[in-house]
């Protein structure tokens, strides 16, 4: 079973005038330190919800030039065997990586095998016939450089 993993993550910021700033620094910052081993994580805007009135409030709470945004960090999860066996192995890959960020799991999708079996025989199809068709091209031009 493959699943689609959200998780929640509060990510300081310091020395910041505006939420929107928090944001664009909360989500270059995250990006960073997935970088490059967790590159396949999409990084988005948290929903933050008053918890009185159900107001939606912006994803960074500022005080004092330091600010704590709210992050949505997606990713698929391949052969897992339950929900909760993908929750721990995406808390723990994106966990490694956000040292002293709770994190907290939101969602967990279950994507259906057939669409993702379709996907990635359609990908890897495209992609052997492509490199197929770049080694034929490669090889000659290599040897031709070798008599040179």
């Amino acid at each position: 079973m493959n699943c689609r993993v959200v998780v929640e993550a509060a990510v300081p910021v310091y020395d910041v005038a505006s939420a929107d700033e928090a944001v664009r620094i909360a989500i270059s910052k995250t990006g960073e330190m997935l970088n490059p081993d967790l590159n396949y994580v999409e990084i988005n805007m948290g929903d933050r919800h008053c918890p009185h009135c159900g107001e939606t409030l912006e994803p960074a709470f500022l005080a004092a030039d330091e600010s704590l945004v709210a992050l949505e960090l997606e990713m698929t999860v391949f052969n897992v065997e339950r929900d909760e066996h993908a929750a721990r192995i995406a808390r723990k890959e994106i966990g490694q990586r956000l040292e002293n960020i709770p994190l907290d799991v939101l969602e967990i999708e279950e994507i259906p095998e057939e669409s993702a079996e379709t996907t990635d025989d359609e990908s890897s199809s495209t992609e052997s016939t492509a490199e197929a068709d770049d080694s034929d091209d490669v090889l000659p031009e290599f040897e031709e450089l070798i008599d040179e």
